[in-house]
């Protein structure tokens, strides 16, 4: 989940950024404004979002562990050059290669599993990937800002090339090798491809230069995102072998799944872009109270992923998608009722409900969205997957924060007051509403099938 990490370094300026904080140091490292500094965020993240269905669809065609352990290396070779960089802009393309690294591991790591394990244990595999994933959310930013206190921005690009060798090596023993593939499923949708990358980049600077607030670029990256998307839908009506399969989409099941992950990850970021700002600016904690309390969500949803994924396989996907999605519901509206009365103690019972219900829900739909696939095709419908969580990630980053910023004004709901108290409330009400939508969805997407 770095690009959890790489979201919360860019998105939280009220909090006093010490010396260990990533841009403060890479700023005062190459004397840079952190106008420059942001774009490591930037090209990460646009590298994830744009390459994201390609390298799923280059899983499906040449072999997934070949790809895959391409993507490995890619990362860590991209990591070990970043230790050393001395310019800040090589330091950009190096974050945009190991965003395209990232790309290939998102895209394929879920399909990878789904390879390997029998069907009647794949929830439980799916909640290991969750709870791998909240491990790394909880202790990537501390880990990283020991790293960087004791020996300097370097520190983390070394860190992260160790590792990935690490997984490289260990990948080459476990991966199962590729099946031989049928020469007629080789080709690849170049312009199809293009067009999507036009579409998601388009939508990711508009949702990320100047916070993602109205502006005549925002609107022109918007307009460009419509049209590249449009494009997109005409190129895979005309090729022979499309990047994605519009007939895929047809699936309810997969459908709602996705467009629910979407929703589910606005959530998620809501929490990771409002909370420091509630409990630095309202509740008045200090910076190192404030990161503990914002751990307890990924804390908890680590220990109920494997749990989570068990129960996938014993009650199936449905009902316990359906019990993950009551949950956030539940959890959005405790956060607004208990933190005003309760404080701290108030603000992290609600976030302990929403993240433990997320990797409940998590691991179902997982489940569920790659029940849907096909073997020749769970490259892409994992890729599709990812896809959906970072738009809802990136959406949730501007949207959710815009709305925080503006609830706390009184522009939305002004019976509520004005203040961060008022802004919180507005935000989780509008967070229920989105869980509240995505339950519906998942139970008409599951009537239709």
């Amino acid at each position: 989940m770095d690009d959890y990490c790489a979201a919360r370094s860019g998105l939280i300026p009220p909090l006093p950024w010490p010396t260990f904080s990533p841009p403060f140091s890479l700023a005062m490292a190459f004397d840079a404004p952190i106008a420059q500094v942001q774009w490591v965020v930037i090209s990460y993240l646009l590298a994830v979002t744009t390459t994201i269905v390609g390298a799923g669809r280059l899983g499906d065609m040449l072999g997934r562990r070949r790809v895959l352990l391409l993507g490995i290396a890619l990362f860590a070779v991209a990591s070990a050059v970043g230790a050393v960089a001395q310019n800040l802009w090589l330091l950009v393309a190096l974050r945009g290669v190991q965003g395209l690294g990232a790309a290939v591991m998102m895209a394929l790591t879920i399909a990878s599993v789904s390879d390997m394990v029998p069907k009647d244990r794949t929830g439980r595999a799916m909640g290991l990937l969750g709870t791998v994933s909240a491990v790394g959310t909880a202790l990537g930013p501390s880990l990283g800002g020991v790293l960087i206190n004791a020996f300097g921005w370097p520190a983390v690009f070394a860190f992260t090339a160790v590792t990935s060798t690490a997984a490289f090596l260990f990948g080459r023993k476990v991966f199962p090798a590729d099946a031989v593939r049928d020469r007629k499923s080789l080709g690849f949708d170049l312009p199809g491809m293009l067009m999507l990358m036009l579409s998601l980049g388009s939508y990711a600077l508009a949702t990320t230069l100047g916070g993602g607030a109205p502006g005549l670029i925002n609107a022109v990256l918007g307009v460009l995102a419509i049209i590249g998307l449009a494009l997109f839908v005409v190129a895979e009506r005309h090729t022979r072998a499309p990047l994605v399969q519009l007939s895929l989409l047809q699936d309810c099941a997969l459908t709602t799944g996705l467009l629910s992950m979407s929703l589910i990850s606005t959530i998620m970021m809501a929490t990771l872009v409002v909370g420091p700002f509630y409990l630095y600016g309202v509740l008045g904690l200090g910076p190192v109270q404030t990161g503990m309390a914002m751990s307890v969500g990924p804390v908890v949803s680590a220990l109920i992923g494997v749990p989570a994924g068990r129960l996938v396989d014993r009650y199936g996907e449905a009902i316990v998608t359906y019990s993950g999605l009551v949950g956030v519901i539940a959890g959005s509206v405790l956060m607004l009722l208990l933190p005003g009365p309760f404080g701290v103690v108030g603000y992290i019972s609600g976030l302990a409900i929403i993240t433990a219900s997320y990797a409940v829900f998590q691991a179902a739909n997982n489940t569920a969205v790659m029940s849907t696939a096909s073997s020749e095709r769970r490259g892409v419908t994992s890729a599709l997957l990812g896809l959906s969580r970072n738009l809802g990630l990136i959406t949730g980053a501007s949207a959710m924060g815009a709305v925080f910023a503006l609830g706390s004004k009184g522009a939305i709901f002004p019976g509520l007051g004005t203040g961060g108290e008022a802004g919180l409330q507005v935000t989780f009400a509008i967070a229920a509403l989105l869980a509240m939508f995505a339950l519906g969805l998942s139970f008409l997407g599951r009537q239709a099938t």
